[in-house]
């Protein structure tokens, strides 16, 4: 959808008006949230019954938007990876001006004096324009897809240290690429989206396999552990990522895992053995102890079948016969990576980690890929790149 770009003077008047207001954002958000469903409560429905989650959400949504208002390509791409991704909380073209109104309601009131006529011209712009980008994309998405997929789980099998493999056959075509991550709603908490991605290529009978850790307090990974059972139903979203043998061009891979980030990965190397691939993997597997290499004997097995595949361990906090060291110090060891591309999937920390040094080894920001470390269609890299702090991926 082609945009006509907001004035230099506008996206001054814009950034202005949030510079303003930003230090007053946890109460902005909440007093948006107030209005918005006392004003229409209709709309309450769409939300979780906690909101501190999603107030944040929409503060950094806003603070993207905002970051991107110069940057009309950019701008395009990010509201259409949202317009779409909101399909799958129910979100209507009717809802899009009550939202508008509700925002610009609660910017004036905590801009005061700062929130005039012209300021508010500038944000209903900006606000319309990314509204429209968002119901494009929805409509359009609608002509080709569903905005869920109800997906019945067919096998639930538990792999020790709180980790569950669970398979799904989903009622109606699921496309997806291998690397890709998927937001999950299960029957047990309201509205709660999480992410998780399939640990298997695309397969014949459609059905996707999820390894699933339960997080300490995390309600959803929990009960999807221990309460899910055959027979039950969750409901999928859309696929995101572009984790995929794709980026990759021809060169050589370095894959760094860690705990169940080995799932995106394993799923990479399946697709990767389907198509005969004609370059090598080295791959690292890491974990605190060796009892926590989860999936690390499934890797050597590929291995064995695979000559590209080179699969080595690390473990940070055991002393064990063999490579000892936390991943990032093990895959510092076995360089140099400068020629390969790189696929990360873990815990934050070792991504950050692992990130920092194959940039020391040369490799390019632009050849490292990883899923966001937050929220990810607020985070998600946009193509053509744009240039970013390298702190906000990382």
């Amino acid at each position: 959808m082609a945009l006509t770009p907001l004035t230099d003077r506008e996206i001054s008047l814009v950034r202005a008006g949030l510079a303003i207001v930003e230090p007053h954002a946890a109460d902005l958000t909440v007093y948006f949230y107030t209005i918005l469903f006392a004003r229409y409560p209709q709309v309450r429905g769409l939300f979780p019954d906690n909101m501190d989650g999603q107030r944040d959400r929409l503060l950094r949504g806003l603070l993207r938007i905002v970051d991107l208002v110069d940057d009309p390509d950019n701008l395009v791409r990010f509201c259409t990876l949202l317009g779409r991704d909101h399909r799958k909380f129910g979100a209507l073209e009717a809802h899009y001006p009550a939202v508008g109104e509700c925002l610009l309601a609660a910017l004036a009131r905590y801009a005061d004096t700062a929130w005039t006529a012209e300021v508010e011209a500038a944000w209903t712009r900006a606000y319309t324009t990314a509204a429209q980008v968002m119901i494009a994309a929805a409509a359009d998405d609608a002509r080709s897809h569903p905005a869920t997929w109800a997906a019945q789980i067919v096998r639930h099998e538990h792999r020790g240290h709180g980790i569950a493999e669970i398979t799904v056959q989903p009622e109606l075509p699921y496309p997806y690429l291998a690397g890709q991550y998927v937001s999950m709603l299960t029957p047990w908490q309201r509205k709660a989206w999480r992410h998780y991605s399939p640990a298997n290529a695309p397969r014949h009978d459609a059905t996707l396999t999820f390894h699933i850790r339960a997080v300490p307090g995390g309600r959803v990974s929990s009960a999807l552990v221990h309460r899910a059972a055959v027979g039950d139903v969750v409901t999928l979203g859309p696929p995101q990522g572009d984790m995929t043998l794709a980026a990759a061009e021809d060169r050589d891979l370095v894959c760094v895992a860690g705990g169940t980030g080995l799932a995106p990965i394993r799923a990479l190397l399946e697709e990767a053995a389907h198509s005969d691939m004609r370059r090598y993997v080295d791959l690292f597997v890491g974990a605190r102890t060796a009892e926590e290499l989860y999936g690390l004997d499934d890797m050597l097995r590929m291995a064995q079948r695979q000559h590209w595949l080179t699969v080595r361990a690390a473990v940070s906090h055991q002393h064990i016969p063999g490579r000892q060291g936390t991943l990032p110090q093990v895959l510092r060891e076995f360089g140099p990576w400068s020629q390969h591309e790189a696929f990360l999937c873990g815990p934050p920390g070792m991504v950050e980690a692992a990130a920092r040094i194959l940039r020391q080894d040369g490799v390019p920001m632009a050849r490292i890929h990883h899923d966001p470390l937050s929220d990810p269609v607020l985070n998600t890299s946009l193509v053509p790149a744009r240039t970013e702090p390298e702190s906000e991926y990382l």
